[in-house]
């Protein structure tokens, strides 16, 4: 599997603890929306630890844009890259990942598994064709929404937010279970693109099969 060093041309926290990375796009390098790379710091420290993100812009920007979520509680790659700036060199790989679009679905994510999803449906509202998908989010609070006013732009009343910890008028303070499934999905023939946490995707997953969705269609990293 190839590597390019890349530079990084912007990057910025987009809320109290995700951090967006514009960079070089290697010449003929492309992905389909959902795809990610390993990614790592050009450092000596550094340049062998790879970690996965996923690519964030349209695949006809000729930069490559992936948000990645900080954790300053231990001294990992995140906590790094949280210092990690314009002008500096980042380590990619080929692109990968099993996620991509089929066709019209739900979307369940939790968290930082968005990300997947963020450059499918730029995709789709810039050609028109967000009719037919929706998205349950779940977050701990309304501050780690990563997106939160460019995704109900684009899916409008078709955005459904959790926050698992707490209590917002017009939000539901918690867990996406089997009985809010029933209650809010009427048809279990779709689509359903998953990602998140591992004990998130395996209980949805689970619960969707169990209330009739087609293993087939269950689309998943993994």
């Amino acid at each position: 599997m190839g590597h390019y060093l890349v530079k990084i041309l912007d990057a910025e926290f987009i809320n109290h603890d995700v951090k967006r990375f514009i960079v070089e796009r290697p010449p003929e390098y492309s992905f389909i929306p959902g795809q990610g790379s390993e990614v790592a710091i050009d450092l000596p420290q550094w340049k062998n630890e790879f970690r996965s993100f996923t690519f964030t812009n349209l695949t006809t920007q000729n930069y490559l844009e992936f948000m990645v979520k900080i954790y300053e509680d231990h001294n990992g790659v995140t906590k790094q890259l949280g210092k990690t700036n314009a002008g500096a060199d980042l380590i990619i790989g080929e692109p990968f990942g099993a996620i991509a679009y089929k066709g019209p679905g739900v979307f369940l994510a939790g968290g930082s598994g968005i990300t997947p999803f963020i450059s499918i449906f730029r995709t789709l509202y810039k050609e028109n064709l967000m009719r037919g998908n929706k998205l349950i989010y779940s977050n701990k609070s309304s501050e780690d929404f990563i997106l939160a006013q460019e995704l109900q732009k684009m899916l409008k009343k078709d955005v459904i937010p959790f926050f698992t910890h707490e209590r917002n008028i017009g939000f539901a303070p918690k867990h996406i279970d089997r009985y809010f499934l029933i209650d809010i999905i009427h048809d279990f023939s779709q689509y359903f693109y998953l990602c998140g946490p591992d004990g998130f995707v395996k209980d949805l997953s689970k619960i969707l099969l169990d209330l009739g969705a087609n293993l087939e269609s269950l689309v998943v990293e993994g």
